[in-house]
């Protein structure tokens, strides 16, 4: 069990989407719960939380209940820009992972959790085996700097680590349409070696790499 000492509190933010470390997210914030969370972290330069919805909306709704995954991902605001007093335009970028150990909502509806950091995938190689998907997401990282979108509007930040297993299944899946439990179960997965072999078997089964069409995805 971890001591009181090790766990860390931060505000969530549960979304429809999965954040993975090192990646990247932008978002518009204008309800009032979110826009002191926002305030908050950048006066005091903290992350929050970002997990993924289960049940539920993003919006709250009176009376409706939402449920989320366990495991989430701190997000750093990056890019910060007051379109309005009650707007925010932010962008993101995911740091450690983390798995929840208790959690609280505020009467303003803010999801508060004491959460235990999860250790930071090792770097493992891609083997040979799994290269098609290194170069199908390098492809698609080239396709994006020829249309010539500014670096900071860039889906996918720097540096690239191509030859890294975490990175290119990380960056395979926030990339690909998939449920949120299948986003979650691969954010949760302890070896990056195994998760970028499920990612490339999901793309197999896409069609992505049939007679050798290596395109992107």
């Amino acid at each position: 069990m971890q001591s009181p000492e090790d766990l860390l509190s931060i505000p969530l933010f549960p979304l429809g989407t999965t954040l993975f470390p090192e990646g990247l997210l932008a978002l518009k914030i204008f309800e009032v719960r979110y826009l002191d969370m926002t305030k908050s972290c950048l006066r005091n330069n903290s992350p929050f939380g970002v997990i993924t919805l289960d049940q539920g909306a993003e919006i709250r709704m009176p009376g409706e209940e939402i449920e989320f995954f366990e495991v989430g991902t701190l997000a750093r605001i990056v890019h910060f820009d007051a379109v309005q007093p009650s707007l925010f335009m932010i962008r993101c970028k995911g740091e450690q992972r983390f798995q929840i150990v208790n959690k609280t909502q505020q009467d303003n509806g803010q999801w508060w959790a004491e959460v235990a950091l999860i250790k930071n995938d090792d770097f493992i190689e891609i083997p040979h085996e799994l290269l098609h998907t290194a170069r199908a997401l390098e492809k698609i990282i080239k396709t994006i700097q020829e249309q010539g979108i500014p670096e900071d509007e860039h889906p996918i930040a720097k540096p690239y680590h191509l030859n890294d297993c975490a990175w290119v299944a990380n960056r395979c899946a926030e990339l690909l349409d998939l449920p949120a439990a299948q986003k979650q179960h691969l954010l949760k997965m302890e070896n990056p070696r195994l998760r970028l072999d499920m990612i490339q078997d999901i793309l197999d089964d896409m069609g992505i790499f049939k007679d050798g069409a290596q395109d992107g995805f």
